[in-house]
Order: structure tokens, then C-alpha cells, then sequence
């Protein structure tokens, strides 16, 4: 039996990408799901396609950006299942065609960096007295090869943010692991996910073929999941064999 089975996985940026195939990875092992993003009709479907292969999914429909709803959320989660929120993953993220210094807006700064960062310390605030008390949890936050080196095409808003979320993510560690509070910051390289439209020069159909994909990342969480208690990852660098960051001096 998988060391999932009957617990509760809350995951972000749930509706595609790294977060959906996460909650298909976390379901697939036994673990109750629940489903977070802003488009609910494409969570719903999510929710459907997991049930379909056997899984406990729910959907909680939350803009990450709002604090407020990231509280109330975690709070109904934790009323439901009896005060366990088991697995944390922070897997929502976004990144402007402006990006650049050049074009780089005030607005545009504050989207990437509210969504990208302040939404991970929201719901880690919301979680972190649960897990205290049950003196367990995992918390994976999905931060990028941008929050370990610095490329030049992800730009100044995401390298910031993501370098913010590989520094918050290790605090958790040295402030929680002495409560049984264990988090990995995972820092994929490309990833072939619709992520990739918002650049202002999108990869290849060719390029993206040679990428990392969403359920190489699915699997990775799982395995994270799986480890025993006391065990801590505290960060992974995950790349495609083929990296356009080193081929290409991305």
C-alpha cells in the first residue's frame, strides 16, 4: 500500500501543467485530492478525468493572489477532512511576453511576483498550524531553474520571484523541521506546459519535444510524497537531458 493512501493533497496551479499532473501522480498513489485554480470548469474536468481512473478529487475554485481566500480555502479543506491538510504543492505560476527591462510594467511586476510568491507564503501561512499540530506535513513549492541560475529569457520579475521562493521555501525547513514539517523546492528546467505561449518567442513544436513533460514532474512530486517522515529533500534540480539552457546558452 502507498504511503498516500487516505491522505490529503491540497495543489495549486491544479488545472494544467505540473500542478495537474501532480493531483493525477498524488490521486494515483491514494491520495485525496483537492484541486485549486481560477478556471473552475476546467478543474471540474480535472477533477472528472481523475475519478474516472479511480481517484478522490475535489475542487476549491481560488485566485492564489487573494490572502483572504487562500485562508477560507485551507479552512473549508481542513473542515472536511478532519483538520489533515497531508501534502502542500504551491504548483501555480505565470510569467509575462513583457518581461524584459525594456518593457517590464509596474503592473506586469506585481502579476508575476503576486502570483509566483506572495500566493506560496499565503497558503504555506494557512497550512503550517495544521501540520504543527499534527507534527507532519510536506510542502513541495514549485520554484524553476530560473530560482537557482539566472537566464536571460525568463526576465527580472520571475528570476526575482523564483530566487524568493528557493530562499522561503528552506525556512520552512529551518524553522518546522523541529516540528515534524518537512518542504522541497522543486526547480524544473523547460517543461512542455502552456506556460510556454506567454513567452514573447514561443519554443518549437521540436523543442518542446526534447522537454522535460508535466508528468515527469507528476512523478517527481510523487516520489517526494512517498519518502518516509523523516526524510527531507530539501531542494531538486530536475532538467531534460537535452537542456536548451546549456545547448543554446539560454
Amino acid at each position: 500500500m502507498s504511503a498516500l493512501q487516505g491522505k490529503v493533497a491540497w495543489i495549486t496551479g491544479a488545472g494544467s501543467g505540473i500542478g495537474l499532473a501532480a493531483a493525477q501522480a498524488l490521486a494515483a498513489a491514494g491520495a485525496v485530492v483537492v484541486l485549486s485554480g481560477r478556471r473552475a470548469g476546467v478543474l471540474g474536468a480535472a477533477a472528472e478525468g481523475i475519478a474516472a481512473q479511480g481517484g478522490r478529487a475535489e475542487v476549491e475554485g481560488l485566485d492564489v493572489t487573494d490572502a483572504a481566500a487562500v485562508a477560507a480555502t485551507a479552512a473549508r479543506i481542513l473542515a472536511r477532512h478532519a483538520g489533515r491538510i497531508d501534502v502542500l504543492v504551491n504548483s501555480a505560476g505565470t510569467n509575462t511576453p513583457e518581461r524584459f527591462w525594456r518593457d517590464q510594467s509596474p503592473e506586469g511586476w506585481r502579476q508575476v511576483v503576486a502570483t509566483n510568491l506572495d500566493s506560496m507564503f499565503y497558503t504555506v501561512h494557512a497550512v503550517l498550524p495544521a501540520m504543527r499540530a499534527r507534527r507532519d506535513g510536506l510542502v513541495v513549492n514549485v520554484s524553476s531553474w530560473a530560482g537557482v541560475h539566472h537566464p536571460k529569457l525568463t526576465g527580472p520579475a520571475y528570476n526575482g520571484s523564483k530566487h524568493a521562493v528557493t530562499a522561503m521555501t528552506e525556512t520552512i525547513n529551518i524553522e518546522e523541521g523541529v516540528h515534524g514539517i518537512r518542504a522541497c523546492c522543486l526547480c524544473p528546467a523547460e517543461v512542455s506546459t502552456p506556460i510556454l505561449d506567454t513567452r514573447p518567442v514561443p519554443p518549437s513544436a521540436e523543442e518542446r519535444a526534447r522537454m522535460l513533460r508535466p508528468e515527469d514532474l507528476g512523478h517527481t512530486i510523487r516520489f517526494l510524497a512517498e519518502l518516509p517522515a523523516g526524510v527531507c529533500v530539501n531542494q531538486l534540480i530536475i532538467s531534460p537531458t537535452w537542456n536548451r539552457m546549456y545547448v543554446n546558452d539560454l
